[in-house]
């Protein structure tokens, strides 16, 4: 949750500095290649590979054997990155050429996108470092210091953003220069905060690299079709930053903003339940106990649907009086957030299938059968883009967050049928119970938050950031009331459970 919300933070600050203009679009295209590099290989396809397999290392031959693992995974990544980031430096603006041709029409804004990218590369080994200390923490049963690491990423950013721009103002330079020195500062602090957690677990690293070794060769060989596997959303956002190039100034910021924003839920529910369930996915599949596998993955689905649920209602809903009280300051203008909230509403629509793949994904690296994944996630690419160019063609902009949307409802749909066919079933019934209650307690909170907003609207008119934040915060409030009501009514288990649990624990203290 502090990761997240610095990241809100984060994305404030930059909108106040730069609104959705000609620098702000540059910024992004420039962060996305690294950003992209870091989802698909560092993050995304680690985590896959190497949390399976230290896990399973960890069990089955105690730590010194999974730390000898660790070292040879750490100067893998540090041979592996630091290749892709010299090619990297060597074909920046032709790349950038290919993928935002558009922004050669606006004068400078083109050199400022190169030069903006050639600053970030480096980002991709800090945070290949931070995803591998990342994966073994977790497997050593380590959950807060790796959750929080991301924060120490928006702190760097918001301080440099702050901090630099006058002295970049001051050396002739743009000041969005500021913003991409400090995501670089923020990647290295991003793995520096885990070194000490593992340190005091006895980690010690010393460059040092077998290719031959069985550890170290599953690792590779998963992360090659994980990269594939667990593409399908980036890679999805990445066409989309290319077709928004085309269209008028801001698409660019309107969809990263919105995205962002929207995967705040993604981060605070769907990637911690997946950071806790895929050790204990690996561990149970290790120890042949499949039935405790079912259960875990049903458990985490109903839990995140229970979470995810409700936020998308909740963000489609409240889109644009969300957007005007976080944003509309500064450079960012009234039609900034019109705009802005118009892509959320659409972009909303896919939390649910964005938060699934999280847990499905890595559970079928954990089986040691990638190649489903990487066969969906292909399927899943072409389907959106697809979609995105005809849709880019009717509604503009926004067709890239509807597209987007229904591809990775396709892509968690087509996981999911095939993870309950490998597995015998994952609790089917339970879960689609589960889901028509949720969908039905989400429809009366949806029903509340509209109401309640249309009514102090009138009540407690005003353009003031105090009116507004009295007015969404009674609207949230109403809402997750209603939500908690319906909840309890409808019998959504995780709810009775999550309410007895903090009752428990208030009891205890």
């Amino acid at each position: 949750m502090t990761s997240r919300i610095l990241g809100v933070v984060r994305e404030q600050v930059l909108a106040y500095y730069f609104g959705a203009g000609s620098a702000m679009d540059a910024y992004n295209v420039a962060y996305r290649f690294p950003n992209l590099l870091r989802d698909l290989f560092a993050e995304g396809a680690m985590s896959a590979a190497f949390v399976p397999t230290f896990a399973k290392e960890l069990a089955t031959k105690g730590k010194d054997s999974a730390f000898r693992l660790a070292n040879y995974v750490v100067s893998a990544l540090l041979v592996i990155t630091g290749i892709a980031v010299v090619l990297g430096l060597v074909f920046t603006e032709p790349l950038v050429r290919t993928f935002a041709g558009g922004f050669e029409d606006v004068p400078g804004k083109l050199e400022l996108t190169v030069t903006l990218t050639r600053i970030m590369l480096p980002f991709l080994t800090f945070v290949a470092l931070a995803a591998a200390f990342m994966g073994m923490a977790n497997a050593l049963h380590h959950f807060f210091i790796p959750a929080v690491s991301p924060a120490m990423f928006n702190v760097s950013s918001i301080v440099c953003t702050v901090g630099l721009i006058a002295v970049m103002q001051r050396f002739g330079l743009p000041p969005i220069t500021a913003v991409a020195i400090g995501a670089l500062v923020g990647g290295f602090a991003q793995w520096a905060v885990q070194w000490p957690l593992l340190h005091r677990e006895g980690f010690r690293y010393r460059p040092a690299l077998d290719w031959r070794d069985p550890g170290l060769r599953r690792v590779l060989l998963l992360m090659g079709p994980g990269t594939i596997g667990l593409a399908a959303t980036q890679v999805n956002v990445f066409v989309n930053t290319v077709l928004a190039t085309s269209q008028q100034e801001g698409a660019v910021s309107w969809l990263n903003l919105t995205f962002r924003l929207m995967y705040l839920p993604i981060g605070l529910f769907g990637v911690s339940i997946a950071t806790a369930t895929t050790p204990r996915i690996s561990r149970q599949l290790a120890l042949g106990d499949r039935d405790s596998v079912r259960r875990t993955i049903s458990d985490g689905l109903i839990l995140m649907m229970m979470l995810n649920v409700p936020a998308t209602v909740g963000l489609i809903v409240l889109a644009e009086p969300i957007i005007r009280l976080m944003y509309e300051r500064g450079a960012f203008l009234p039609s900034d957030t019109v705009a802005a909230a118009a892509a959320l509403q659409l972009y909303a629509i896919g939390l649910l299938g964005y938060s699934v793949v999280r847990i499905a994904s890595p559970a079928f690296y954990a089986l040691g059968q990638s190649r489903i994944p990487v066969a969906v996630s292909i399927v899943t690419v072409l389907v959106n883009a697809a979609l995105n160019f005809a849709l880019v063609q009717v509604i503009g902009y926004r067709g890239l967050a509807l597209g987007t949307s229904i591809a990775a409802l396709l892509n968690a749909s087509l996981l999911m049928v095939m993870l309950s066919r490998r597995l015998g079933g994952i609790g089917a019934r339970a879960i689609g119970s589960a889901l028509i209650r949720i969908a039905i307690a989400a429809a009366a909170m949806g029903a509340a938050a509209a109401g309640t907003d249309l009514f102090l609207s009138t009540r407690i008119p005003g353009a003031g950031t105090v009116a507004q934040l009295v007015r969404v915060g009674l609207t949230i409030g109403a809402a997750l009331a209603v939500l908690a009501v319906s909840a309890h009514v409808l019998r959504v288990p995780q709810f009775a459970e999550g309410v007895a649990l903090v009752t428990r624990r208030l009891r205890r203290r």
